[in-house]
């Protein structure tokens, strides 16, 4: 693919609000998941969890759960894509062996990214540990940079990369000729609780996958002068 290809796909997808009840078979959906698996992941923890719903039942529950947005019983397939906060416990030592069987990473690399997950991760007895990590940074950051910490902000670490993931999954939709609706009005402890998903995850947008149902809206964006700024705001 070519970079006018590419344009013309990321201004190709839009956002559907109804869609036809045809079958996705399995092959193409598997193969739209594998594809947003592949999406960028912080450190490699890869803590983006999909979960699949199809069953007519659990699509009705998941319809309350999301105010009642259509969408959720006219898609024959919704993804709902959800972020495990635990990650680094439950993965780092799974992607660590398999980057070593791949020959994908070198020893002090390895080193390394064990100290800073095991130091930016953890929270401490009792979870209370990131309570000195919340208060130090921002005494350290008035004499030099400093990052933020996953065990302080742990929804906004994880919520970043469940959305890259969800963004390669609508990109690849779209490529397949389908059509997605990212959404966020929706209770999220129902969602969660419809499908039993763990308390350790979050979970910050569902998306119906299908085929519109009717032509898709001209979507329109702000002119890029307004939101470009070259080196500083204000220059």
């Amino acid at each position: 693919m070519n970079l006018d290809e590419f344009e013309s796909l990321t201004k190709r997808r839009r956002a559907t609000r109804h869609f036809r009840s045809d079958p996705i078979p399995d092959a193409l959906l598997n193969r739209l998941l594998d594809i947003a698996h592949w999406a960028p992941s912080g450190y490699n923890l890869q803590p983006t969890h999909y979960t699949v719903v199809t069953d007519a039942t659990l699509k009705s529950a998941l319809y309350e759960a999301c105010l009642k947005q259509r969408q959720i019983l006219e898609a024959p397939v919704v993804v709902v894509f959800s972020g495990d906060r635990e990650a680094a416990t439950h993965h780092l030592e799974r992607t660590l062996a398999r980057d070593r069987e791949a020959g994908a990473i070198t020893d002090d690399y390895e080193s390394s990214l064990r100290t800073y997950v095991g130091l930016a991760f953890a929270q401490g007895p009792v979870g209370l540990g990131w309570l000195g990590k919340a208060v130090v940074p921002p005494v350290m950051r008035l004499v030099k940079p400093v990052p933020s910490i996953p065990a302080v902000h742990k929804q906004y670490w994880v919520t970043k990369q469940v959305m890259l993931s969800a963004m390669v999954f609508m990109l690849a939709a779209t490529a397949a000729g389908l059509s997605t609706v990212p959404m966020e009005g929706f209770d999220e402890q129902w969602v969660r609780r419809v499908l039993r998903i763990p308390a350790s995850h979050i979970v910050p947008v569902v998306i119906p996958l299908g085929r519109a149902s009717a032509g898709d809206l001209t979507k329109t964006r702000l002119p890029l002068t307004d939101l470009v700024h070259h080196n500083r705001w204000g220059q």
